[in-house]
């Protein structure tokens, strides 16, 4: 293993935004239930189930919005139209309560801010310091504005988002399409890239993208769904990796 707590044939780091570079996450998590408490109480009155933190964890976390939505919703048996992606945050289909959920998002970071983690920032100058590509691989549209705001965009030699996603009709996460165009774009293979990733979502795309290390970042406590969706290790913080205390 190198200084970086990585295998020495590992020359490019792909980063999850949201629980890794940022502490959005939770952001995102809270805005979620929000949404979706909303349409299920309208939908099945004062007796609706509630969205708990175990369906973020299964159905939505780190997927695109209206895979998230549609994967959630499936689970509880219900069935909406798509829609358009212009949909308005009130209509009832998959991406109107995306774009609820977006607006709930955006509204909660224009109140709160936005922070990131220290441990990662350290360990990004690290890897940059040691000559490793980077690249930044997010589900989120809100990416670009969300880096900027944190003042590290300079991270990254490389951003495939959801902007990014849609423009090459890449499938999000739990596929690995967005990971494997961020190493193409590197111009390393897979196997010479460690993923960085809080979600489970995340950890599979790793696995199926045959990627040479997936490292599993335990925000929330779930070490151990993070190993059994394919991290090879699986940290708190970033900082211990490597020397970047």
């Amino acid at each position: 293993m190198t200084q970086l707590g990585l295998p020495e044939d590992i020359h490019a780091c792909l980063f999850d935004l949201d629980g890794v570079v940022t502490k959005t996450a939770v952001v995102h998590a809270a805005a979620w239930k929000e949404m979706f408490d909303a349409f299920l109480r309208e939908r099945d009155g004062a007796e609706h189930r509630p969205f708990e933190a175990a369906d973020y964890d299964e159905y939505v976390d780190g997927r695109p919005r209206a895979d998230g939505v549609r994967t959630f919703l499936a689970s509880r048996g219900i069935d909406l139209p798509d829609g358009d992606p212009d949909d308005p945050p009130g209509a009832e289909t998959v991406h109107g309560l995306g774009n609820r959920k977006n607006e709930l998002v955006l509204e909660k970071i224009r109140t709160d801010g936005v922070e990131a983690y220290d441990g990662t920032l350290r360990y990004l100058e690290a890897v940059r310091a040691h000559g490793f590509g980077t690249a930044i691989v997010s589900s989120s549209a809100n990416c670009r504005d969300v880096l900027r705001s944190i003042g590290a965009e300079h991270f990254f030699d490389v951003r495939i988002d959801g902007v990014v996603a849609a423009e090459r009709k890449l499938p999000g996460k739990p596929h690995p399409d967005t990971f494997l165009a961020a190493a193409e774009d590197l111009g390393v293979a897979p196997s010479a890239a460690a993923v960085f990733e809080d979600a489970l979502a995340g950890m599979d795309a790793g696995r199926a993208g045959r990627f040479g290390y997936v490292v599993g970042v335990d925000r929330v406590g779930q070490t151990d769904a993070l190993y059994r969706h394919g991290a090879d290790v699986v940290v708190k913080d970033l900082a211990e990796l490597g020397e970047t205390e």
